[in-house]
């Protein structure tokens, strides 16, 4: 980092001796994972040095639109609109945690059976790590699954300022009212802590900006459909990663930048692999910060990864809102049925998501599937069975995984992982 921001950490009351080491131990793993590759885009840079500053100058201008009187509001999920809190002049930031920090004191709370991500960001809370959680002025959970929405309930007790939407778990008429009422209930609850009433320009303006976010991403997204990859599977995960913490606009211009130059490379037939490189999509569990561990096993296991069918990838910024409407309830009403076309596996059925990752097999010319789940997670864990079945009856090349943040396993998937892309290599050859 290029200040020393203790005093900010310590008035935001996190533990700075124990901040400092878990930033030391990031900075270290981002050195060896994302700085030692060969060839990456000029434009990485810029998410480089956010990463270097993400508990750093990032909190700065949170904290500094905070002062300002600006709600912060952090989120958990995508399925939380963030048209309706740019709509109230908001900041929307990402919660998700992708370390194994914190356990020891979430489990306090927790049963040791609890997925990764939820003991992460309960840990990173409880132990005083996360920066995010303490600057903000509303926290907004969601019912996608069961250990979430009891985690909450314990993370309320904590903060105290907890607001959970009920999302339903199928997608019929009567669960398409339920959430519409629940959109229009959280628009109710945003005006209500900043006194600001939601009108149709503000929601023209606020779509305007997360359109264009969702639009720079699924640029990005294309050119990862060439051979040879442009891009690493590292880097464009990254930049998935980073679009919930960073300020949306300057985002969408960097990643736009950065896909000018991709783009140059793409008509120069310059690559991060040789063209004929195994091609791997990743699908399943969410992947927050600094969770980069799968890809980069697969990575340097010999195969490049063309994309990433999870809340971290594709299902964010896949389907665009880009309507007028006449008033501001109908806006909102088109804003709750744009979320509703994400298709998580808290869903039953859930059929739309099986074509999604059949569509992006075809349309990023994957070679093969690897189904990422983390421990404990049961609708993903469950899933992965359909979803070998339905790609090809099952003779897509694809491998189940099942793992959580620890390294204790790195042995054990590098050596599954490697042994599936000598597969695909064979399938290629044959």
């Amino acid at each position: 980092m290029s200040n020393d921001y203790t005093e900010m950490w310590s008035s935001l009351g996190l533990n700075v001796q124990a901040h400092q080491g878990l930033l030391g131990v990031l900075s270290d793993a981002y050195q060896n994972i994302y700085l030692s590759q060969q060839d990456r885009p000029e434009g990485m840079k810029y998410f480089d040095f956010v990463i270097s500053e993400v508990h750093g100058q990032r909190i700065v201008e949170i904290v500094k639109k905070k002062m300002e009187g600006k709600p912060i509001i952090g989120t958990f999920c995508v399925y939380v609109p963030e048209e309706l809190i740019l709509a109230v002049d908001g900041i929307s930031i990402g919660l998700c945690a992708g370390a194994d920090v914190g356990t020891d004191e979430a489990e306090k709370y927790l049963p040791r059976t609890t997925c990764a991500l939820i003991k992460a960001f309960m840990g990173f809370k409880l132990a005083g790590l996360c920066p995010y959680v303490e600057s903000t002025d509303l926290i907004v959970g969601e019912t996608t699954c069961d250990g979430k929405k009891k985690a909450y309930e314990i993370l309320n007790e904590v903060t105290g300022k907890v607001y959970v939407m009920e999302l339903p778990n199928m997608k019929n008429d009567e669960s398409r009212v339920l959430w519409k009422k629940e959109v229009h209930k959280f628009a109710r609850k945003l005006s209500e802590i900043t006194g600001i009433e939601i009108t149709l320009e503000r929601l023209r303006e606020a779509s305007s900006a997360v359109n264009g976010k969702r639009k720079a991403l699924q640029r990005l997204s294309a050119l990862r459909s060439h051979d040879p990859a442009p891009i690493s599977g590292l880097d464009a995960l990254l930049i998935n990663q980073v679009s919930f913490y960073d300020d949306p606009v300057r985002f969408t211009s960097q990643v736009n930048s950065l896909c000018d130059e991709i783009e140059e490379r793409v008509k120069a037939g310059t690559g991060v692999a040789a063209k004929g490189t195994p091609r791997v999509l990743i699908s399943g569990s969410p992947m927050a910060i600094p969770n980069w561990k799968l890809h980069a096993v697969v990575e340097g296991s010999g195969a490049v990864v063309v994309g990433e069918e999870s809340c971290v990838g594709e299902r964010n910024f896949s389907t665009l809102f880009d309507r007028s409407f006449s008033s501001v309830d109908e806006t909102i009403d088109a804003i709750a049925d744009r979320y509703m076309t994400i298709n998580c596996a808290c869903f039953t059925p859930n059929d739309a998501r099986i074509e999604d990752i059949e569509d992006m097999i075809k349309r990023l010319h994957a070679d093969g599937l690897v189904h990422y789940a983390l421990q404990f997670c049961t609708p993903y864990m469950v899933e992965a069975y359909r979803v070998r079945q339905a790609i090809n009856g099952g003779r897509f090349p694809f491998l189940g995984i099942e793992t959580d943040y620890s390294m204790e396993d790195m042995g054990q998937l590098k050596t599954r992982i490697e042994a599936f892309v000598e597969m695909i290599k064979e399938g290629s050859r044959s």
